[in-house]
């Protein structure tokens, strides 16, 4: 269970632990077992009553998507290859979010062994009609384009069918008000790309009983607003029915600086489609804004739109907050801004202007009772429940077990830099400014480890472990920056150490640079301090995803 430091959290979500048996592994002392993992985060940023803060949901939620049922608002999030996937929120007043569940909380519905953490399950678009809530979604490099359904959004979700007449990512459903709905996504154009990043939409109808395509689909965007012009990425698409308009908005740019939200317009939902007007288009952006402006968001796009009850009009979408230049460790997160109509054309932002940090609410607040999602907290994980909190995430659907009170990691010969299913059991990273500690009781075997992981990938990673080696005990502190180097990473220092009981590990951030920390006892020591950091930013990493910390164990191969 977690808690903030000052207020006690019960969760009220499911999460599916997996546990599995591990033939074979070092596991010459038995697993390591954590007691705890301490998380806290700094936010500066003061937001005066009636007010909120961006981002909405700190760190690494990407790829938001949002429905309206009745008072309450449903959002999900992309999370590539970590598992449990896809959480799923709820807010009534779209500030405050509490997460209720997972979609992908099942082995059985995605298998992602052997993806990359980038891989996996992209850019997930919740809808809701007639008592049923759907996402579609696409799972790349394990199985493509798919839906699942469920009749309540905390779960259970079904199992994907699998759309397999659509090629490409990101679709999005829409139902329009004579019952039928369609289905747009990013697909190649007709004829093939011409240029690296010509990319079209396609609509086609979807039967939304049978969860089958119904075929006849048509390119309605090529390239996107203008061709002409070699416009890149056009994804993540929307469909917005206003009056008697369609409006669809999508993502142009890719996901980078360079990232921007583009609107087309037509009288019918399988168009022709005509872009708004250049002083109008794009919707949303800022790499218009000078590159050296102070405290920064960035890259922001792949939005989606909902209107609420009394008729006005909000809009969710990622962006990123770096510490220099275009260098962000906590990855993409969620902004919230206002839609204005006054132009006849949804605009997020007009152009020119940055993303505001604070913005007065949309509503009365609603607080939900949760492990917080933004600003400046403290939060505290034992593991005294029968299922770890949903905020916690494994790589591919690695092993872990509860009991006792503890986590138990056994020392797998995965290790988080095999590219396989590591004893990691990870939180993200929600601030650039943090700090995450733990305990552990372990005794290593000769080449076991157990500590603290902050990872971005299987490559790009930072560890402070106790482990054993030529038949003495050490804390280590390695790093691992790229696929050529060392798969526990390289050391940075190591101190031998005798060891009688827990033992507790810290690392904390700062920006780029992270310090390493460790007790034996009461006394704190900075094993390495003010590390290169940047190995974890998606300048360095590549990737989507941000940076995760939590527990780690292996072992020998």
């Amino acid at each position: 269970m977690s808690r903030p430091i000052s207020t006690t959290i019960r969760s009220a979500a499911i999460a599916t632990a997996v546990i599995a048996s591990v033939a074979g592994s070092a596991q010459a002392a038995g697993p390591a077992r954590f007691d705890w993992v301490e998380y806290r985060g700094t936010d500066g940023t003061a937001v005066p009553a009636g007010s909120y803060r961006n981002p909405i949901l700190a760190g690494y939620h990407p790829d938001p998507s949002i429905v309206r049922v009745g008072a309450d608002y449903y959002l999900v999030n992309s999370t590539f290859s970590w598992f449990p996937g896809i959480p799923v929120f709820h807010s009534r007043d779209l500030v405050h979010w509490r997460q209720i569940g997972n979609a992908i909380d099942r082995p059985s519905q995605l298998d992602f062994t052997g993806r990359g953490m980038s891989e996996g399950v992209f850019a997930p678009a919740i809808n809701y009609h007639a008592g049923r809530f759907y996402i579609v979604n696409t799972c790349v490099r394990c199985g493509g384009n798919f839906v699942i359904t469920a009749t309540n959004p905390a779960g259970p979700w079904s199992d994907p069918v699998f759309l397999s007449t659509v090629e490409g990512i990101d679709p999005s459903l829409f139902f329009d008000t004579d019952g039928k709905a369609w289905l747009i996504n990013n697909r190649e154009p007709v004829g093939g790309s011409t240029y690296d990043g010509h990319r079209a939409l396609w609509i086609e109808q979807f039967d939304p009983v049978r969860l089958k395509m119904l075929g006849n689909a048509k390119m309605v965007v090529n390239g996107g607003v203008d061709l002409s012009a070699k416009p890149v990425w056009i994804e993540g698409p929307h469909i917005y029915r206003v009056k008697d308009a369609y409006y669809l908005t999508a993502a142009e740019g890719g996901t980078s600086v360079n990232h921007s939200q583009v609107v087309f317009k037509s009288d019918s939902v399988t168009g022709p489609y005509v872009p708004a007007p250049r002083a109008i288009n794009p919707i949303l952006t800022q790499r218009d804004q000078p590159a050296g402006r102070a405290d920064p968001i960035s890259a922001t796009g792949h939005a989606d739109l909902v209107q609420l009850p009394d008729g006005r009009w909000w809009s969710v979408f990622l962006g990123t907050r770096p510490y220099a230049q275009d260098y962000y460790n906590i990855g993409r997160e969620t902004f919230l801004l206002p839609v204005d109509w006054s132009s006849g054309w949804p605009v997020i932002l007009p152009k020119g202007q940055t993303v505001p940090r604070v913005v007065r609410a949309p509503l009365p607040a609603v607080t939900a009772h949760s492990v917080p999602l933004t600003g400046t907290f403290s939060v505290r994980t034992d593991f005294t429940g029968p299922r770890l909190g949903l905020e916690w995430m494994t790589m591919r659907g690695a092993p872990y077990q509860l009991g006792g009170g503890t986590l138990h990691l056994d020392p797998l010969t995965d290790g988080i830099g095999d590219f396989g299913k590591p004893a990691f059991v990870a939180r993200r990273q929600e601030h650039s400014t943090a700090s995450v500690t733990t305990e552990v009781r372990f005794t290593p075997g000769e080449g076991e480890m157990a500590g603290l992981a902050a990872l971005q990938n299987d490559a790009y990673f930072l560890t402070i472990a106790l482990t054993r080696h030529d038949g003495k005990t050490f804390i280590r502190a390695a790093r691992r920056a790229g696929k050529d180097e060392p798969r526990t990473g390289v050391t940075l220092a190591e101190r031998a150490v005798s060891v009688a009981g827990p033992v507790r590990f810290r690392i904390s951030a700062r920006g780029g640079r992270y310090d390493l920390a460790f007790a034996v006892g009461k006394q704190w020591v900075t094993l390495a301090p003010d590390v290169d950091a940047t190995n974890l930013s998606t300048n360095k990493a590549g990737g989507f995803v941000g940076t995760m910390i939590g527990p780690f164990a292996q072992g020998k191969r």
